[in-house]
């Protein structure tokens, strides 16, 4: 696959970049250094080879739920810069 300008150029609009015309050309060069090594492995011989999802055959252990004892609201609060008697106050994120 051969990287090109509108490759690079349309791809930094979808990501909202903009490159000035040197970085363009760098950046050019460096995709298409990525594009190659990724073709590379096209040339290894993959028969009998089965397909892997995971790095490692080892299963996750769960632990079981169980009920603990949690700390007081007055000591949860007492790190908080602002709370009321049953909440944080956090600062309005949407507008």
């Amino acid at each position: 696959m051969k990287i090109t300008k509108a490759i690079v150029r349309k791809t930094a609009h979808l990501a909202r970049l903009h490159f000035e015309e040197d970085k363009e050309k760098q950046m050019i060069q460096d995709l298409q250094q990525m594009v190659d090594w990724v073709e590379k492995l096209n040339e290894v011989n993959t028969d009998g080879v089965e397909p892997l999802t995971n790095m490692s055959y080892e299963l996750n252990t769960y632990r079981e739920d169980k009920e603990t004892s949690h700390l007081p609201r007055n000591k949860v609060f007492k790190n908080a810069p602002k709370h009321n008697s049953e909440y944080f106050r956090v600062p309005k994120v949407i507008k």
